[in-house]
């Protein structure tokens, strides 16, 4: 039996997992979570958040970071921390899905309520009620009105990453890819829920990190 990822396709928590079973070179089956539906997802790993990873010999795993060291221990090749630098990609990952997980949601709540309206007026209202109940009445439509200084803040806070990347110091943000590089990934993919990537066009080298990072399979391309 194949791993089994079960996911929300616009969580970035599931993105940054998907690329690492991927650069790992891991084969596992999608479940699309039902955002009403979590019957599935309840009964495999005890709650209803995701991602949750259920490995092939059954065990379950939830939260991404506890997934990604999980899978470091089961499958330490390709590793997610080069030599010396764990504690590094460690801080910087958690970094990452705070100060810059804030500053991209707010931009990208506008696709993502798009996209459960696709799916469903009841699905959009669920989506909506749990965000107003966790940031306040109408927060949706309070970032559709904030979007210009929400795009400023999220931009300051990616400015140090394209000055990274374009400092020459290698494809990856410490030179080789690493697991902060996963965690930046799965919160950029925020900013390509459309299918356009919306990484401003001045920050050419995250725009191509991105890209490098997306290209990434089961089998690793010449880049790495």
């Amino acid at each position: 039996m194949k791993a089994r990822l079960f996911q929300f396709a616009t969580s970035p928590f599931c993105a940054k997992v998907r690329k690492i079973l991927d650069y790992k070179g891991l084969e596992y089956e999608l479940v699309e979570v039902d955002y009403l539906e979590r019957k599935e997802l309840l009964a495999a790993s005890g709650q209803i958040m995701v991602p949750a990873l259920t490995l092939e010999g059954g065990e379950t795993i939830v939260v991404s970071e506890r997934i990604a060291m999980r899978l470091e221990e089961l499958h330490s090749e390709p590793t997610l921390f080069p030599p010396g630098a764990r504690g590094l990609h460690t801080a910087l990952a958690r970094y990452i899905e705070s100060a810059v997980e804030d500053a991209i949601f707010r931009i990208a709540v506008i696709d993502e309520v798009e996209h459960f309206r696709r799916q469903g007026a009841d699905r959009e209202a669920m989506w909506r009620l749990i965000r107003d109940r966790r940031y306040g009445d109408r927060f949706v439509d309070r970032m559709r009105d904030q979007l210009e200084a929400n795009w400023a803040a999220a931009t300051a806070v990616l400015v140090p990453f394209e000055e990274q990347l374009a400092a020459g110091v290698g494809a990856f943000l410490t030179g080789r890819i690493g697991y902060a590089d996963f965690a930046l990934y799965g919160q950029l993919h925020l900013l390509a829920l459309t299918g356009e990537l919306k990484i401003p066009a001045a920050m050419p080298h995250l725009r191509a990190y991105y890209a490098r990072m997306d290209r990434i399979t089961a089998s690793l391309d010449a880049a790495l």
